[in-house]
């Protein structure tokens, strides 16, 4: 049983202290794409490209703002910021995206595609067509969609890396309510690893992240009432900053995970082993 908050908790209080991580180069020179870039672990994921010395970023989202923001961050730390407006369900805008990305850069050599939406908590039975449309055409289809037009440029770019977000809802969902997220993250892993089969001879590596409790808003906003306890009940007893889930998704894709394709790396803070 859950008791509701006073107040809501800080990200240090459910999170621990921000990460420090020492950039290695891991993507120096490298054209990035992040599909859904202006806020959490796409954000974090773009600036964390940036340290890593990627020529150039490529972010995508529908606000604008955050979108600006996003991209003069990432111009601070040294590297080329290029915001794009794109709603994730429109095919034509990520085909529009990827086609920008090449006319600018001439190449594009990896990218994350990030965007995702959570229903709101209901039972399956009362849950609508229209919700079941919203989330598997942002989590499914889109990815679909997105990885149609990134595995050309990257073959015509001379190979690259691809990773899809997922979650580990998509691996075991033990939480009521949320049945169309679960399903549409399991259908999300098994395209990525049906791609990763097909595209890794001709040098793209396909790959998916399944983060596990981390602090963003779309984890604020899920409906748990009681965030503490769900933080101290996992294995860390504590919940994920959107830098730790960044961090292994720029892994994946830089050359230290050359030999690494169609897995599904779990950033969960033990979730999936307790």
């Amino acid at each position: 049983m859950t008791v509701t908050e006073t107040t809501a908790p800080s990200i240090t209080e459910l999170a621990g202290p921000a990460p420090c991580y020492t950039p290695a180069g891991r993507l120096a020179g490298k054209v990035c794409l992040v599909v859904g870039a202006t806020s959490g672990i796409g954000r974090a994921t773009a600036l964390r490209m940036a340290a890593e010395r990627a020529a150039a970023v490529v972010v995508s989202g529908r606000r604008q703002a955050l979108g600006e923001e996003v991209a003069e961050a990432l111009g601070r730390i040294g590297t080329t910021g290029v915001f794009v407006t794109a709603d994730v369900t429109c095919e034509a805008h990520l085909a529009g995206l990827v086609a920008q990305t090449m006319t600018r850069f001439g190449r594009l050599d990896v990218a994350f595609n990030n965007a995702g939406f959570q229903e709101r908590r209901a039972p399956l039975a009362i849950q609508t067509d229209d919700v079941y449309g919203q989330v598997f055409d942002t989590n499914v289809r889109a990815v679909f969609h997105a990885m149609r037009h990134e595995i050309p440029a990257l073959i015509a770019s001379g190979g690259g890396a691809i990773v899809n977000n997922t979650s580990v809802s998509g691996m075991r969902n033990p939480n009521p309510g949320l049945s169309l997220y679960g399903a549409s993250k399991a259908a999300a892993i098994a395209l990525t690893r049906s791609a990763a089969m097909e595209y890794a001879p001709q040098g793209v590596r396909i790959n998916a992240i399944a983060p596990g409790r981390v602090v963003t808003d779309m984890m604020l906003s899920s409906g748990i009432a009681d965030m503490r306890t769900v933080a101290g009940s996992l294995p860390l007893r504590r919940m994920g900053h959107p830098d730790e889930v960044a961090a292994a998704v720029v892994w994946l894709l830089s050359g230290e995970a050359s030999y690494i394709v169609g897995h599904v790396l779990a950033a969960d803070g033990g979730f999936l082993a307790a």
